[in-house]
């Protein structure tokens, strides 16, 4: 078994991924000719983004939908980058709202912000950025 891609129900996924390519510099890969659908490239998983109504077409059981007004759903996307500070910068640039702003934790650095639909995000970097 291995584990393949994560799939974040959005309102627009057109904006979604035009906010993760200015804020996190990830590339589209794939996108449905009726942009219900799409996917960025960020390294070995998977990162997709579907319409709310394809979700619901996909299964009839309702779920929370994750809204940046909203308490944030409980999980977090991590990042690894170079420097924390110049990405916490990027992000928060492009839209997201910052959460904590860069800082040591023990041998890494971090800092997290909120992403344009409400997905909370960490951004890590193993030396001090």
């Amino acid at each position: 078994m291995q584990y393949l891609k994560t799939i974040i129900y959005v309102d627009s996924v057109e904006e979604a991924l035009d906010f993760y390519y200015q804020a996190f510099g990830f590339a589209t890969t794939a996108l449905t000719e009726s942009a219900d659908y799409g996917e960025l490239d960020t390294g070995m998983v998977t990162l997709g983004f579907a319409s709310h109504p394809l979700a619901q077409a996909q299964f009839k059981q309702s779920y929370i939908r994750s809204h940046p007004k909203q308490p944030a759903l409980g999980f977090e996307l991590c990042i690894e980058c170079e420097n924390v500070i110049e990405s916490y910068d990027r992000a928060v640039a492009a839209g997201a709202e910052p959460l904590m702003a860069p800082s040591h934790k023990g041998e890494h650095t971090q800092a997290y912000v909120r992403a344009i639909e409400g997905t909370l995000i960490a951004l890590v970097a193993q030396s001090a950025s």
